[in-house]
Formats: structure tokens, C-alpha cells, sequence
């Protein structure tokens, strides 16, 4: 696992991951600035990492990220609106 970047010029946080093969493949998640908020539009991984579980490992490092940096996030993407139904425990992260 690589560490979780904030590609800012491109308005997209990503993280890479190893697959089965051994090869650093990556997840990221497309937002849109709001203030102090985040939009999370779209999250994808790479073809050779789906069924692995590296998104939602991508995603408690997004929650993390945001709770560090003192954003807000609003998932939009359906992936990310299911992830945070299922881990309530992260609500203090979005608005």
C-alpha cells in the first residue's frame, strides 16, 4: 500500500495497492471543492484490484484524511454513500 495523496490540481485523492500479482495498482476518488467540504463524485480502482477490499481501505484513509485536514465530506457516488451507511462510526466526517 502506498501512502494516500491529495492530487489537488486534479481534484482527486488516490492510493495505490498491491494486486495479486505484485503490482502497485490504484484507487481514487474524483471531488469537487465545496468550502471546507468535499464532494466525493466518483471512486474507482483499477480492474486488478476489485474484490479485494483496497477500496474500503482507500476509504477509511479518505475519512482519515479529512479528519485531519478538518474537511467535511459528501459522498455523492454510490460506492461512497454505501461505504458511509456501513461504517457509522465515521459519520463526524461528513456533512
Amino acid at each position: 500500500m502506498t501512502d494516500f495523496r491529495d492530487v489537488t490540481a486534479e481534484h482527486r485523492y488516490e492510493q495505490g495497492f498491491t494486486d495479486a500479482d505484485g503490482e502497485i495498482r490504484r484507487v481514487w476518488a474524483d471531488y469537487a471543492v465545496q468550502g471546507d467540504r468535499r464532494a466525493i463524485l466518483h471512486v474507482e480502482a483499477e480492474d486488478e484490484l476489485r474484490g479485494s477490499g483496497a477500496a474500503g481501505k482507500f476509504m477509511q484513509s479518505l475519512a482519515d484524511h479529512a479528519r485531519a485536514e478538518g474537511h467535511k465530506l459528501t459522498p455523492v457516488c454510490g460506492y461512497a454513500v454505501a461505504w458511509f451507511r456501513r461504517h457509522k462510526d465515521q459519520a463526524d466526517v461528513v456533512g
